[in-house]
């Protein structure tokens, strides 16, 4: 066999093994999306917005990158919790100051029923000496008594005033965790993709912007339910757009549990459009260029 023939050989066994390799991969549309998808970022319930809130403030622009607990928006609800944050802590100042007023009144009694206590034993001796008669010692024994009573009670008013401070703190504490809800935070670390609403805007059921985690994109694979089978986790996935320059390499992470209808829409005219899919999710090497693409319709061949 001459050389020529060999190479000829070998060249149609490559073909033959790439082709091979061509029909056991499975193709399928699919889009970007960050991890754990988009977020939309929305306002607390709160009563004092029966209706809905008003965005007043917005702190992230689109293509912003924020940190977890970063303030995002303050919505109109926020000065009214701050009166009534103001209002509790006024109610905390007067419960203390009930709780000193307390303690000078029991202070006071339980001094009088000391100075009566005394009296009573003195004229207990006197009347036993005979110099003081039996109506002024029981007189002086029952006041005794009496100023011993309104000690014990003003004791007793002073630890119901403490827990009057308690109770206030503890309303305190419950509106400013309301207010809290006043003051929109990143849930997560990500990039702010699309500013929903702008101040002055009622905000809605889409909530105020869309937040994305772009350190790690995913591509999602609408695999058709007939092909599922020949998908498992840790394949390697090649993904192509017109967009870039270059084919995006990824890993499958995993099969989502559900089947639903194909999201994705091809330009056939004889693909099955209501053909049942469901998405595999493939974590891309590198998420730098598709960080800026979310939502890209993307072809996808998951090799096998």
């Amino acid at each position: 066999m001459t050389y020529r023939m060999l190479l000829c050989s070998a060249l149609l066994t490559a073909a033959s093994q790439v082709l091979a390799q061509d029909q056991q991969a499975v193709s399928a549309l699919g889009r970007l999306e960050p991890e754990h998808g988009i977020i939309n970022v929305a306002a607390s319930s709160t009563p004092e917005a029966i209706l809905g809130a008003v965005l007043v403030e917005l702190h992230a622009q689109e293509g912003e990158h924020v940190k977890k607990g970063d303030l995002l928006a303050v919505t109109d609800t926020a000065a009214v919790m701050q009166a009534f944050e103001l209002e509790a802590k006024a109610g905390v100042e007067f419960a203390i100051r009930e709780v000193e007023a307390a303690k000078g009144r029991a202070m006071e009694a339980c001094v009088r029923a000391d100075v009566a206590a005394r009296e009573a034993e003195r004229r207990e001796r006197l009347h036993a000496q005979g110099v003081a008669g039996e109506e002024e010692a029981d007189s002086a024994m029952g006041e005794a008594e009496a100023r011993k009573a309104s000690c014990a009670s003003a004791s007793t008013n002073v630890r119901l005033s403490e827990t009057g401070v308690d109770v206030a703190r503890a309303h305190l504490n419950r509106v400013q965790a309301e207010m809290q809800r006043s003051f929109i935070r990143a849930p997560t670390d990500g990039k702010v993709l699309h500013n929903i609403v702008r101040p002055g805007e009622l905000i809605g059921e889409t909530g105020i912007l869309e937040l994305g985690q772009v350190n790690r994109m995913y591509a999602i694979a609408e695999v058709y339910e007939t092909d599922i089978r020949h998908v498992k986790a840790g394949q390697r996935a090649t993904i192509r757009t017109a967009v870039l320059d270059e084919e995006l390499m990824g890993t499958v992470k995993r099969i989502r549990p559900k089947v639903q209808k194909q999201d994705e829409i091809g330009t056939d005219p004889a693909a099955r459009k209501d053909a049942r899919i469901i998405e595999v999710a493939i974590l891309l090497d590198d998420p730098g260029p598709a960080s800026e693409l979310t939502n890209l319709q993307v072809d996808i061949v998951i090799h096998r």
